[in-house]
């Protein structure tokens, strides 16, 4: 793990030379490569180190994080043609996805935790220096009090199981000291809030709007993941403690990502659109996660890992649009299957994994949720049901919206897409969709 995390740190020295924006991006491009060939075919701890290792999960996110930070790079290519500080970006940019590898890649609680708080100044970095509207400062403070708010908790509870077991290793935690409902709200908050689930989600569409494209797509690729990746964590260690509190969560988190649904269909910008559809899905990553069996936990890690490629193409299209038109409204992104016909073919294909059509990752995710929870209780049919019905609604509004109708007359000219952001787009919906041909390596992993 370590020559993957000294190949990251000697990129830092590269971004304070100007000019090297391409090559970095092509570093990146290597390294994530690199990191394929060490897959934990035994679905155990591989590659260990004093502090770092890899099991199956976190080698998942890892690889996704690799690949979003990449396409991180690609997409704001604006920065570095108009040299807004390109340099200073790549270095955030590298720093975040070091505090992601260390995040993932973490033996032992304490150190998770300070690599989870870590990767928030990086993000936060990106939010106000290259953020759109002056609302920027807001979001920040919002993003920064919701999490660290809740995080504190969790710093008390990993100090409780260090007092009680002079031992916070993952490998050595077991559920044989005493655990209480206090410890039990310490330990798992902080990651519904990262999630984030309905009632304390009101940072994220805030953060989303305000970002840059590159804010967007971390934000939505692994962020969110953080959150499912603490709770798989924990919950391997809270024991049959949890059965009692865990009906709460579940629904809580279906019943909010119906209401949320709607929400998403009031939705005129279409940042704010795509972001209350992260908190709808991360419901059901929550409710699957919550019901403990088999289908919940690799449902819910198969659909953090296609949530994550699918939300950030949506956002870095609704950036495309965003560049060529100067707004991200509706009222103003409409008709555009008139102005750039080749791109709406992109639209077409991420909105349809976005509700979860074949072949996409999305839909294997979703059908061992639908498992999980529905085994739990029969009740919880009634919101998966909506929950998959309007899914469909709102991407449909998004696409057909933004696609249909005429045009509007303030735009003279439009110009169709650059390969790079053809690149961009397939690199997102390619993997998205080749996966599910690996279906058994995703889903059945436990």
């Amino acid at each position: 793990m370590l020559k993957f995390l000294f190949f990251i740190i000697f990129l830092i020295p590269l971004c304070l030379l100007q000019n090297f924006w391409w090559l970095i991006h092509s570093f990146l491009f290597m390294i994530s490569f690199m990191f394929v060939f060490v897959f934990p075919y035994f679905f155990c701890w591989c590659n260990l180190g004093n502090i770092f290792g890899v099991d199956y999960i976190s080698y998942g996110l890892i690889l996704l994080s690799f690949w979003i930070c990449v396409l991180m790079v690609m997409a704001s290519e604006n920065i570095f043609r108009l040299n807004y500080y390109s340099c200073f970006f790549l270095m955030v940019v590298i720093f975040l996805l070091i505090m992601l590898f260390c995040v993932f890649g973490s033996l032992d609680l304490l150190s998770f935790y300070l690599f989870f708080e870590g990767s928030l100044i990086p993000t936060l970095i990106l939010i106000l220096g290259w953020g759109y509207q002056p609302e920027r400062l807001q979001a920040g403070i919002y993003l920064l009090f919701y999490t660290l708010s809740a995080s504190m908790p969790l710093l008390a509870g990993i100090f409780y199981i260090f007092d009680s077991l002079s031992s916070v290793f993952f490998l050595y935690i077991d559920n044989f000291f005493y655990c209480s409902i206090l410890f039990y709200f310490c330990m798992v908050l902080a990651f519904l809030i990262s999630m984030p689930m309905f009632l304390v989600h009101l940072w994220l569409p805030k953060a989303h709007v305000e970002a840059p494209v590159s804010g967007s797509m971390i934000l939505a690729g692994v962020l969110l993941s953080l959150g499912g990746y603490g709770l798989l964590r924990v919950f391997s260690f809270l024991g049959n403690f949890v059965f009692n509190i865990n009906f709460i969560w579940i629904s809580l988190s279906l019943i909010g990502g119906v209401l949320v649904s709607f929400i998403c269909m009031c939705q005129t910008d279409l940042k704010s659109l795509i972001a209350y559809s992260s908190v709808a899905h991360m419901g059901m990553v929550i409710g699957g996660i919550m019901t403990l069996n088999y289908w919940g936990y690799c449902g819910s890690f198969t659909l953090m890992i296609g949530h994550g490629l699918c939300s950030s193409g949506l956002f870095c299209l609704a950036n495309i649009s965003y560049e060529r038109l100067g707004s991200r409204s509706l009222m103003i992104n409409k008709g555009l299957v008139n102005l750039m016909p080749s791109m709406s073919m992109w639209w077409f294909l991420l909105s349809s994994c976005n509700m979860a059509a074949p072949p996409s990752l999305n839909l294997l995710g979703e059908i061992s949720l639908l498992n999980s929870l529905i085994s739990w209780s029969l009740l919880c049919m009634f919101a998966l049901i909506l929950l998959s019905f309007f899914s469909a609604v709102y991407t449909l509004y998004l696409f057909s919206y933004s696609q249909h109708g005429s045009y509007y007359s303030g735009i003279f000219s439009c110009s169709l897409g650059y390969s790079r952001e053809f690149l961009l787009l397939f690199l997102h919906w390619f993997p998205l969709n080749l996966f599910i041909l690996n279906g058994d390596m995703i889903l059945l992993w436990l």
